[in-house]
């Protein structure tokens, strides 16, 4: 390591870009460089697939552009960590070379289930609510559908892994990942922070061999160094430290500042999430286990909602047309325009109200969205404010699930994610959740939380949770406005709260006769 050496590089993996950025010791971008990509290709409806040589070329690209824009060059690297989306599945030769593309977490394909519970416990999980849950979580386990239907492939898989563990294998030449990076359809024991035992429920139910699957080391601490022939590719120095960081939304949350039960993290991503960082294990929801955190031997209680603001991508593709290209004519981004559309809106819409399940969850498998109230007063503005203010009576009912499950009070929020750079959706949902919601000083939140991992790595400070606290910072608090939150708060106790019991019903009714979503088999 060059004596010059004073920034980590954080790489963020994500679904529809790859970022590679240097901070200091202090939290501070220095250097950044983005290379976007197509999301995924599917050669079949539902399917969503990646080349893995995709990443790793944009992420010699995003490398070599950031050390030719910074001062100082690569020297000023002192380690590198890696963090990525959750839940996508890569099997690699015995080479540690990709055999097939990554089936990605939003892929819909349905796998047969390897475990079939004995009828006590098939009982107990019906009586619960969660039978179709158990069936469908194993139905989407990606390695149980390539071990049905590429058998021959399967045999020369030496190692199944995440993007992470293909990304920290191709930088060091060792087949190590982060623990707090193994989130997904795996083998996995959430609860000891561990590859589950032989014999386990969820090695039973996502039966990879234990010699397929990557060593772990703790969020933190090295997984090996640079290997000479990726440096020469990045442009970096051979023998740099590669530390273990986490998934991309555990990263965020330490990127926030949020290391204990006080405060939750909110990214306000693709899938919206809602998630603490906890001493002990707790499910928010029944059977949802709570994800490994980047501070090695804590818990991420998290509650998610798929497609969650997606559904501003969504409504900008279908509904705002003229903002877009109003955007464009004055140089602006787009959401600077749907600000002006929620500016225009009163609190609350004039009641109209939305359930945000455009993608059913495991707990809610016939689950629809829906948006009420519509009266000849309602236009695109107040359709995009449902939107926003759906979301987050979501997290705030996410929020509370983890409060119950704690039985501890949140007292204030940190926000990231794309959505979190609009000025208006964070203050709108403020008023929702009632809390205050600070915004941190940089919007590559997940990156930062991987920064602080190399930085405690590299001894910088004592471990993750200092790191954290140091490197985090804020640049805007949002403050509820009383008047908003009490109104707020009405809609969501009295509507929103009441919404899926009243129409729950009619979801099952509509899945009866159209067959979506499917039944699990």
């Amino acid at each position: 390591m060059s004596a010059s050496a004073d920034l980590v590089l954080a790489i963020d993996c994500g679904t529809q870009s790859l970022r590679a950025l240097a901070f200091d010791a202090r939290g501070a971008l220095v250097a950044r460089r983005k290379v976007a990509y197509e999301p995924y290709f599917s050669s079949r409806p539902g399917w969503a697939e990646q080349d893995p040589e995709l990443w790793w070329r944009s992420l010699v690209e995003a490398c070599r552009g950031l050390v030719a824009d910074l001062p100082g060059g690569a020297d000023r690297i002192a380690a590198l960590a890696v963090t990525t989306q959750r839940d996508t599945t890569v099997c690699l030769d015995a080479d540690l070379k990709p055999l097939r593309p990554a089936i990605l977490w939003l892929d819909a394909r349905r796998a047969p289930a390897p475990y079939r519970p004995s009828a006590l416990v098939a009982l107990g999980v019906s009586l619960v609510g969660m039978r179709e849950a158990l069936q469908k979580t194993q139905e989407a386990g990606k390695c149980n559908w390539i071990m049905a239907n590429e058998p021959e492939l399967w045999e020369r898989t030496r190692a199944c892994v995440q993007v992470s563990g293909f990304l920290n294998a191709r930088l060091t030449g060792e087949l190590a990942d982060s623990t707090a990076s193994q989130i997904g359809h795996l083998p996995f024991d959430y609860r000891r922070q561990a590859w589950a035992a032989p014999g386990s429920r969820n090695a039973r139910m996502f039966p990879i061999a234990p010699e397929k699957l990557p060593r772990l080391a703790p969020a933190g601490s090295e997984l090996g160094r640079l290997a000479s022939r990726a440096a020469a590719e990045l442009g970096l120095p051979a023998g740099l430290p590669v530390i273990a960081a986490g998934s991309d939304k555990g990263c965020e949350t330490i990127g926030s500042g949020v290391a204990d039960e006080t405060a939750a993290s909110l990214s306000f991503g693709t899938t919206a999430t809602v998630q603490t960082t906890s001493r002990r294990y707790r499910e928010p929801i029944a059977f949802m286990p709570a994800y490994p955190a980047a501070i090695p031997g804590r818990y991420n209680p998290e509650v998610e909602i798929f497609r969650g603001y997606w559904m501003i991508s969504w409504f900008k593709s279908q509904f705002a047309y003229a903002e877009v290209v109003e955007a464009e004519r004055r140089g602006m981004a787009p959401e600077a325009m749907l600000d002006e559309l929620l500016r225009s809106t009163p609190p609350g819409g004039h009641g109209l109200v939305m359930q945000p399940y455009w993608t059913a969850g495991l707990s809610s498998p016939s689950a629809k969205g829906a948006i009420i109230g519509f009266g000849d007063v309602h236009e695109r503005s107040h359709l995009y404010r449902a939107i926003v203010e759906g979301l987050a009576y979501g997290l705030k009912e996410g929020l509370e699930a983890i409060e119950r499950a704690s039985g501890r009070r949140v007292r204030s929020l940190r926000v990231s994610g794309g959505a979190s750079q609009s000025d208006a959706i964070c203050q709108a949902s403020a008023d929702v959740l009632d809390l205050p919601m600070e915004r941190g000083g940089t919007c590559e939140a997940s990156g930062l939380g991987a920064a602080m991992c190399a930085a405690a790595g590299l001894g910088w400070y004592p471990g993750v949770q200092e790191a954290s606290a140091a490197m985090s910072s804020t640049s805007r608090v949002f403050e509820p406005d009383g008047n908003n939150a009490e109104l707020y708060a009405e809609l969501y106790r009295r509507v929103y709260k009441r919404m899926y019991r009243a129409l729950g019903p009619l979801y099952e009714s509509i899945r009866d006769i159209t067959g979506y979503p499917e039944r699990a088999v």
